[in-house]
């Protein structure tokens, strides 16, 4: 069932509901909270006594005072009189005797029925009955106090007026409806606005973005929309970006591996073949099959590091270890390998051992990225630094190189997944070695920055926290 018909049915039901409960509640509030005499009320007692006067034909004072005697004490707040068509009193329930005439009958009757609804007023009603041509009359009389304050005077002599006073009371029952209608279409429709965009959002289209200027939940609701498509928007980009790398990336796979995979069939066929000259040329032959293959084992390490990414499968185990340690060892390897290429080499790692909170199998794994990343792309400046030290509650790892450095449009990109400084480079990685290091240092609590000037310093510098100076 749509809104619209649930609002029709809801609106009704509201409708009959107010009008079943309006008129059984007006009732049993108005006996409650309003005790008293009304016109009716009165002219009911004052039928009932003259129906027993009539039927007993009691006319005259001895058959007429037991009957206004119980009249009152049933109501206690009500004066009766029988008087006699020359003004005389037959009979007073107060004990007195008049002989009325006619400016004082009209005195009491003056302003009669208005004085029904006054404040301080006494109220006289008048009555009659005849007996063979005799006219009676019975008094009825109280004060104002005795009459209920809730009554409302008017007359209406036919339909057609009542339903002119009845048209103002539906006019006012039905405007706060009628608001409550035009009020919850209102919402409807911006909702099914909201439904409609919702329906419509996906990868492929253009968002839609919807306005609205109430400061309302709906409206609350279609800023977080907004802001939702937004995000949609940006990530299918994203995801558009992503799919294009990974295309890349496969391209410059099978160029990296089938490069390194043709030397290593060439020379494997030499060696097979026995076509090499000397034990000399068998042993760079040897060589060039081991770095060739070394270099495709690191690739296929990074592919599986690209499906721990994927996975979220980066396992990390911290334990107290020595870092300086760590780094002499990795600076004493990265010494071996660029020996005899012309390279200075500084370390900088202080006298005094320096511990931390550690995974140390991750953060050698980082170093050595980052070293490697150094001799490759910064070869040119034939210049590698290694540097650890402490300051505060932080410790601070640099990698320094004065090569080719990286380009200021690219740093803040060189930490994203298969992000490479320069796509047509071919046999240069996967452009996933950073972003590893990234991760690996964040993972720590720690972070990671870039400065670079082209053939001056090109700086990675990894800040972790000192928890052993924190403890």
């Amino acid at each position: 069932m749509k809104n619209r018909t649930k609002l029709w049915l809801l609106m009704l039901i509201s409708a009959i509901i107010s009008i079943l409960l309006f008129i059984p509640l007006s009732l049993v509030i108005g006996n409650i909270g309003n005790q008293g005499y009304d016109l009716n009320s009165l002219n009911t007692i004052s039928q009932e006594i003259l129906d027993t006067i009539e039927e007993h034909r009691a006319f005259h004072a001895a058959d007429i005072t037991p009957i206004l005697d119980d009249a009152h004490r049933n109501h206690p707040d009500i004066r009766f009189e029988w008087i006699a068509a020359d003004g005389s009193t037959i009979y007073d329930t107060f004990g007195e005797k008049k002989n009325y005439d006619f400016q004082q009958l009209a005195d009491r009757m003056l302003y009669m029925p208005q004085n029904l609804w006054g404040v301080d007023e006494p109220i006289t009603l008048t009555f009659s009955i005849s007996q063979e041509d005799q006219p009676y009359y019975l008094l009825m009389g109280l004060s104002s106090d005795a009459m209920k304050e809730g009554q409302i005077y008017f007359y209406m002599r036919t339909f057609k007026v009542m339903s002119i006073f009845m048209l103002p009371l539906i006019v006012a029952f039905l405007i706060p409806y009628l608001l409550s209608l035009w009020f919850l279409s209102s919402m409807n429709r911006r909702i099914n606005k909201l439904n409609n965009a919702i329906g419509r959002l996906n990868l492929q289209s253009e968002i839609t973005v919807l306005e609205d200027t109430k400061k309302d939940e709906i409206s609350q609701l279609t800023a977080h929309y907004n802001a939702m498509a937004r995000r949609i928007q940006n990530q299918a980009e994203q995801i558009k970006q992503f799919d294009n790398r990974r295309k890349l990336l496969l391209s410059n796979l099978s160029h990296d591996l089938r490069t390194p995979l043709t030397m290593i069939l060439g020379y494997a066929e030499t060696i097979r073949a026995g076509l090499y000259k000397d034990e000399k040329e068998l042993q760079a032959s040897a060589k060039v099959l081991l770095q060739r293959s070394r270099y495709m084992d690191k690739l296929l390490d990074q592919l599986l590091d690209i499906t721990q990414q994927y996975d979220d499968n980066l396992e990390f185990y911290v334990a107290m270890d020595n870092l300086s340690e760590i780094l002499r060892k990795i600076a004493a390897d990265y010494l071996m390998f660029v020996e005899g290429q012309n390279f200075t080499v500084e370390v900088n790692i202080p006298d005094k051992d320096i511990e931390a909170r550690i995974d140390s199998s991750l953060i050698e794994r980082a170093l050595r990225n980052l070293l490697d990343n150094a001799i490759r792309y910064g070869s040119e400046g034939h210049y590698l630094e290694i540097g650890l030290s402490e300051k505060d509650d932080a410790i601070f790892m640099t990698v320094i190189d004065k090569g080719r450095g990286i380009p200021l449009q690219d740093q803040e990109h060189v930490f994203e997944r298969f992000y490479r400084v320069d796509s047509n480079r071919k046999g240069e990685g996967l452009g996933i070695g950073l972003s590893i290091v990234k991760e690996i240092i964040a993972v720590h609590g720690g972070s990671i920055t870039l400065t670079s000037v082209p053939y001056e310093k090109t700086m990675f510098e990894i800040q972790l926290p000192n928890h052993q100076r924190e403890q």
